[in-house]
């Protein structure tokens, strides 16, 4: 039986969602059944390299240098650079990630004749990112786009009754929900051990509660919100409070003016053991990109975000993997993925006043910020496992291939 041989295409190798996902399935797919391949564009200047993600799971991606996350002339040069690798691999499957590779790459594997041709939204562009004229634009190009797919994949039955309902970019036959996978194991092994490394390194004191907020720095992310109900909170509050933004990105200085703005005291600090500093005593530790996230998650009290849209944010996932109660602004697919009132607490995207109010709960409340910190790893393990999403993606990878290939050629075990 001839392997099913599978072409991955990641916008860029940058520390994310998308990386992890594709790397997942380049790897985990049955080795009987499958050869996968994973190529992708360049990070930008801003953003950590995702190689060490790559190399934890023996997976050797392409680097495309003419990819990259603005659109211009060297969009056209990626598509011939994509269409080249196509031929030379001669891959069954073409899958594309997020929203440059889905329209580069899709365009290039129908123009080679690849018969299975699937998308996966990570997120969407249609909301919060342009002015309404772009985003009519890209909703047209992902019509157009969707035509050209055997399916789309999307991560969160919000997102599907965005994709399906709102936006018209297909068809309920043509798109399909298939929830993120995740390595979670790191997030609950070595909890104490972990917790005091991180306390220790970013001086977090006992009777401290350390809040962080993970992601780009970008006003997608929306960390004026989050600084303004920070505000809030330590007038309210007689507890002490430090704060973690985990992250960098074009934001980065406009988050600094508002701390100022604010009177809130912040240092940028990284720790490593080269560095002789000990971390400051300020309201905010900005610590740029971090690794190890689940040694932020373990040593931290609280999670925040406080995003203008998501598609299916996983450092909320790994946050309730940690058992790290959460407060998130109600956009995108977090009501998906966070058990409201049992896991995190959310808000209306933009309410300072009620973010604020919920942060404060969590704070005071030590029997709630408990209760909910004991249900996050039984609600997501084992639904947003890796495991779980190579099992199901292999089954479709599969399905779709029986329909486009000989008869000789398919693949008779159908389960998995």
């Amino acid at each position: 039986m001839r392997k099913i041989r599978v072409l991955h295409i990641l916008n860029r190798f940058n520390l994310g969602g998308p990386t992890y996902y594709a790397v997942y399935l380049t790897h985990f797919l049955p080795e009987d059944e499958f050869e996968a391949k994973l190529i992708g564009g360049r990070k930008e200047e801003s953003e950590l390299h995702s190689e060490f993600v790559a190399e934890q799971y023996d997976v050797h991606p392409v680097v495309i240098d003419s990819m990259c996350r603005s659109i211009g002339q060297k969009d056209f040069k990626a598509f011939r650079d994509i269409r080249k690798i196509i031929k030379e691999y001669k891959p069954d499957i073409v899958h594309t990630h997020a929203s440059k590779a889905g329209i580069v790459g899709r365009l290039a594997a129908k123009t080679c004749g690849v018969k299975v041709i699937i998308h996966t939204f990570h997120g969407h562009i249609f909301d919060k990112y342009f002015n309404g004229v772009k985003s009519n634009f890209f909703i047209r190009v992902e019509r157009f786009m969707a035509l050209l797919s055997t399916k789309i994949i999307v991560l969160s039955e919000n997102q599907y009754n965005d994709l399906v309902n709102k936006y018209k970019i297909g068809g309920p036959k043509k798109i399909m929900i298939m929830p993120l996978g995740l390595d979670l194991n790191k997030y609950y092994e070595n909890q104490d051990e972990k917790r005091q490394w991180f306390r220790k390194a970013y001086n977090v004191q006992d009777d401290e509660i350390a809040i962080s907020i993970t992601g780009r720095l970008a006003p997608i992310k929306n960390h004026t919100m989050f600084l303004e109900a920070m505000k809030v909170v330590k007038t309210k509050t007689n507890k002490k409070i430090k704060i973690f933004i985990v992250g960098d990105g074009e934001s980065h200085h406009e988050i600094e003016q508002v701390a100022n703005r604010l009177n809130l005291t912040y240092a940028n600090y990284h720790y490593s053991p080269d560095n002789k500093d000990s971390c400051p005593d300020v309201d905010i530790i900005l610590t740029s990109w971090m690794k190890d996230i689940d040694y932020v998650n373990a040593g931290v009290d609280i999670v925040a975000l406080t995003s203008l849209n998501e598609g299916t944010p996983g450092s909320l996932i790994e946050a309730q993997a940690a058992n790290k109660p959460i407060v998130a602004t109600r956009v995108g697919g977090v009501e998906d993925i966070i058990k409201e009132n049992e896991t995190g607490l959310l808000v209306d995207s933009g309410d300072v006043e009620g973010f604020a109010e919920k942060m404060l709960q969590l704070i005071e409340d030590d029997e709630l910020r408990n209760r909910l910190s004991k249900n996050g790893a039984a609600f997501v393990n084992p639904k947003y496992s890796h495991l779980t999403l190579a099992k199901n993606m292999s089954n479709l990878y599969r399905e779709l291939y029986n329909q486009k290939a000989k008869p000789q050629d398919r693949h008779i075990v159908q389960n998995g």
